[in-house]
């Protein structure tokens, strides 16, 4: 895992199917544009016609997808069965450690199947579907506690990432950042004996305190975890058939993985798994891209520990150069927290937690200083994770109090991901088609959204465009190359760069997605 994938970016860049050449510069229109951003026109006058229009429609990217979050209750149902879990009818959960022969009321997850009612109460247990906010549940109630009620089926993740990527696969995707927490059990366990003598979180409290955590023996739980992670993504390859004549398309969808880290714990957790999965970026690149921070950020721990939680990172970031962060943060609505609790979270993440992405920034605007923020992620070409379905169930927001035009409008990157499309009951296509609605944005304004997805994945290498975040004029080795016919300095830089031959690929799937009548 450690090495270059020499094989996938080969079979990007030498594509026989490869038919366009790089994209001209300036701001107008090529005709392959002008014919999809009409027919994208005729299509705006009907929702359905929008979806049916935008699925096809090349997206390069999800970076915003937690796993577990990502399948559908269905499927939930299916694996415990399997598993002969116990369902509890009256609490609409799998009970965890629980097998058949189950104790009542509880029963066994295979009657689900003969219970229409038990069945249709599980997959709105499961999920935003059905949902109606009440008095004293709202939707960002529902969908956190979705994720206990599923929680105790055995390991299925090889099956789970088969069914992202098939289901990616179908909406012309080709990349995926999946976000998931391997056991950190032992870590935790060690950081509670340990205790938090880091009480000012300075970088020496925090040297000692890793010190101490790595002589607990965390780099066995470490290698423990990727063999897991590792042998999960296998799993999926061999479900596919990858590299058989029978392979599936899904097959042509590169996954890697972002190290999740709950923060809704005390700071002795928090930091003890977060420097776990520094250490996993560090031992396998390849394989674990990134770290992440989850868990509803106005929970009491995530709101009062996250200063110190950002200074963990500053000081984590200093003692690891490999990996990247992207940060959830100002996932907040007016009224969930006081007005102080949503003026700094974004801003510190950036500068203190040093996110090269922000998952969700819904807050932004209530930011102290709000408009300088917004220059500053636009200079540092910090990128914005959008989930328009997920803000919209958690927060209540929606346009017009969505910020995405004051990042568009600022230069802000910005790219759309689902954020958990099993709990929404979404795919990436829902998402392309509200934005286009709601926001009334353009086939090329969507585009060079793919565009930005892809020029802000974690994947090693220069980018394909010479200017970051623009995407007019490709890199000198393939400017006006067709890739039918790449230069040998072309082939020479696509080959050194999976990001370029992932972007490379994005360019050969718009042109001939725009050249269809």
């Amino acid at each position: 895992m450690f090495r270059v994938r020499a094989s996938l970016i080969a079979a990007i860049v030498f594509a026989p199917f490869a038919l366009h050449a790089a994209p001209p510069a300036g701001k107008l229109l090529t005709p392959g544009e002008t014919r999809a951003s009409k027919a994208m026109e005729v299509a705006r006058k009907s929702p359905l016609e929008m979806h049916a229009f935008l699925a096809g429609m090349p997206k390069g990217s999800d970076l915003h997808m937690h796993l577990s979050g990502a399948i559908y209750a269905e499927t939930f149902l299916a694996e415990a069965a399997a598993d002969h879990l116990c369902v509890n009818p009256i609490t609409h959960s799998f009970v965890r450690g629980e097998k058949i022969p189950c104790v009542a009321p509880d029963v066994p997850a295979e009657n689900v199947f003969k219970d229409q009612h038990l069945y249709d109460a599980l997959v709105d247990a499961f999920s935003m579907r059905s949902f109606v906010p009440s008095a004293g549940t709202s939707g960002h109630d529902q969908f956190f506690d979705t994720f206990g009620r599923f929680g105790g089926l055995a390991n299925h993740n090889a099956e789970w990432l088969d069914q992202v990527a098939t289901r990616a696969a179908a909406q012309n995707e080709q990349y995926l950042e999946i976000m998931m927490t391997p056991s950190f059990t032992a870590s935790a366990k060690a950081g509670y004996v340990i205790g938090w003598p880091a009480e000012n979180a300075s970088p020496a409290q925090l040297a000692e305190v890793r010190e101490k955590l790595l002589a607990s023996g965390m780099r066995d739980e470490m290698a423990a975890d990727i063999k897991q992670v590792e042998a999960d993504l296998a799993g999926r390859k061999a479900i596919e058939h990858c590299g058989t004549p029978e392979a599936k398309p899904a097959c042509a969808v590169t996954i890697r993985m972002i190290y999740q880290v709950l923060r809704a714990f005390p700071p002795q957790q928090v930091f003890a798994q977060t420097l776990l999965g520094f250490e996993m970026m560090q031992a396998d690149p390849s394989t674990i891209v990134g770290i992440n921070f989850v868990q509803p950020e106005d929970a009491y721990m995530a709101m009062s520990e996250y200063h110190r939680q950002m200074t963990m990172l500053d000081y984590l970031r200093g003692a690891y150069p490999v990996g990247h962060i992207s940060l959830h943060a100002g996932e907040l609505a007016p009224g969930m927290v006081p007005p102080e609790g949503m003026k700094f979270h974004i801003r510190e993440a950036v500068e203190l937690g040093h996110a090269e992405r922000i998952g969700h920034g819904v807050d932004v605007m209530g930011e102290d200083n709000p408009h300088d923020l917004l220059k500053e992620m636009a200079a540092k070409h910090v990128m914005v994770e959008i989930n328009l379905t997920s803000n919209d169930g958690i927060l209540g927001i929606t346009e017009p109090f969505h910020p995405l035009p004051q990042y568009r409008g600022a230069g802000v990157p910005v790219s759309l991901s689902t954020d958990d499309e099993g709990v929404s009951r979404i795919d990436l296509t829902n998402e392309y088609t509200r934005a286009a609605l709601d926001f009334h944005l353009s086939y090329k304004e969507l585009k060079d959204m793919a565009r930005t997805g892809m020029e802000h994945t974690f994947l090693p290498g220069a980018s394909l465009w010479a200017t970051p975040d623009a995407f007019g004029t490709p890199v000198k080795a393939c400017a006006g190359v067709p890739v039918t016919k790449p230069s040998a300095a072309c082939e020479a830089f696509l080959a050194t760069s999976e990001k370029a031959a992932q972007q490379w690929e994005l360019e050969r799937r718009f042109v001939a997605f725009e050249a269809k009548p």
